[in-house]
């Protein structure tokens, strides 16, 4: 095989690694104060402010920590009631973690009697694919009398991790290219 052949081989068998490559985040619903009942009315919106902060996208997932608590997936209805029938999701366990699994919004809410009232609910919305690099970010319209709130996307701790997810079909690729590298095949 001639080396332009190799070459052109190559860059197509890493093109179709690249592209069977998915990476998701991990949020810490919060940050590092993770899910609480917001502790006075000034904060009572805190979590869709944090969520505003942050971009969410189909695959990634939201950890929520508490303590004697729970977290609902809820209807937007039952979202604004603050009062849940039949919740998509009801978690207890102190360790919650929710696949954002569609794109468009989703509600949360504390299962706990008054936490919502109080501001323990949230709606995030998860982009429709993900964003390009010439995309302007998020606006903010939080004015300067709004309380300072944590925003996971620039905090260097654990508030967000970042995996990668490779297809079989990547690894298959990567083998054809070590084999055609090496004159094997």
């Amino acid at each position: 095989m001639s080396s332009s052949k190799k070459i052109t081989l190559v860059v197509v068998l890493v093109s179709i690694y690249m592209f069977s490559c998915v990476s998701s985040t991990e949020f810490e619903v919060g940050g590092e104060d993770g899910w609480m009942v917001p502790q006075s009315k000034t904060h009572g919106d805190m979590f869709n402010h944090w969520a505003s902060h942050n971009r969410f996208k189909v695959g990634d997932t939201v950890r929520f920590n508490y303590t004697k608590d729970s977290v609902l997936v809820v209807s937007e209805e039952e979202y604004k009631k603050c009062k849940a029938t039949k919740p998509q999701l009801y978690s207890n366990n102190e360790d919650t973690v929710f696949k954002l699994d569609r794109p468009g919004l989703f509600y949360f809410i504390s299962g706990i009697s008054g936490h919502c009232e109080k501001g323990q609910k949230m709606i995030i919305k998860v982009m429709e694919t993900e964003s390009s690099p010439d995309s302007p970010p998020p606006s903010s319209s939080s004015s300067s009398s709004s309380p300072s709130l944590p925003t996971s996307t620039h905090k260097k701790s654990s508030a967000f991790k970042t995996s990668i997810q490779c297809s079989s079909s990547g690894f298959l690729a990567i083998a054809v290219l070590v084999v055609s590298i090496f004159g094997l095949a």
